[in-house]
């Protein structure tokens, strides 16, 4: 593994420590504002990755199939969907301003739950990330390093809200700024963890390649529409959710296009 491999593998994870990492420097929980902006500037990262770093490259990679090149993407986008949501019904979890825990039932702690709940969404961008920087390292056509740094730069983008999401509200909950931060530096490892476990498969990753890029896709978008879209749009003024999602979406867009 090339430490280009590495660096991209990791700059997620960066991304989602620094974004933690607020909780050692702000007193104040985040407002409803702004964690619907962040929330929504997350999702439409999430959104614009899946179709231009994913699915577009899935239906290349499958172009040898003519007109049906877009079954293998249309495969494994619902394989995704369809593991997400085995996710989502088995795994505890609790999601912000929810009173009721999701999955099978558990007695766990309140901030445990709310922990899991962001790491079952980090699980599709670890793979995303993984996946493409399998393919870049096989030789994958249809796959340059320069579309593979903009999907990871675009993940670490997304993950700074999101770990200020997470640690923010932990120290709202009574745990110390330390512990607060470790946990959302926590709830992020299982992003280059994951796209590790990938990487490290590449032999068996390459031949499923459109399936897999597209499995990933699935995967970030049931996350997106299931959480992300219905945090982003609770209580008044929504709009503000709204346009930072449209700004998520231009940012990575620009990002994919410029660099890939």
């Amino acid at each position: 593994m090339n430490l280009q491999t590495v660096a991209g593998l990791l700059i997620p994870f960066a991304g989602t420590s620094l974004g933690a990492a607020c909780v050692l420097c702000m007193k104040r929980q985040l407002g409803d504002g702004v964690r619907r902006a962040l929330t929504g500037f997350a999702a439409g990262v999430m959104v614009a990755a899946s179709i231009w770093s994913l699915l577009i490259p899935a239906m290349d990679q499958a172009a040898g199939l003519g007109k049906l090149a877009f079954l293998p993407a249309a495969a494994g986008f619902w394989l995704g969907i369809l593991f997400l949501l085995a996710l989502d019904t088995l795994i505890p979890h609790l999601h912000q301003n929810a009173d009721h825990a999701e999955g099978l039932p558990a007695r766990l702690p309140r901030t445990t739950m709310m922990l899991l709940a962001v790491t079952l969404h980090n699980i599709p961008e670890g793979m995303a990330v993984g996946v493409v920087y399998a393919g870049l390292a096989a030789g994958g056509a249809d796959l340059s390093a320069a579309a593979a740094l903009a999907l990871s730069l675009g993940i670490a983008i997304q993950n700074f809200p999101e770990g200020a999401i997470v640690s923010m509200p932990l120290r709202a909950a009574g745990l110390s700024k330390g512990r607060a931060f470790w946990y959302g530096i926590l709830s992020g490892a299982v992003e280059p963890a994951a796209a590790l476990l990938t990487v490290l498969a590449a032999a068996w990753v390459v031949p499923a390649l459109p399936v897999l890029l597209s499995f990933a896709a699935g995967a970030m978008l049931y996350v997106v529409v299931e959480e992300l879209i219905p945090e982003m749009s609770e209580g008044a003024h929504s709009n503000i959710g709204a346009l930072a999602f449209s700004a998520g979406f231009c940012c990575m867009m620009v990002l994919d296009v410029a660099l890939g």
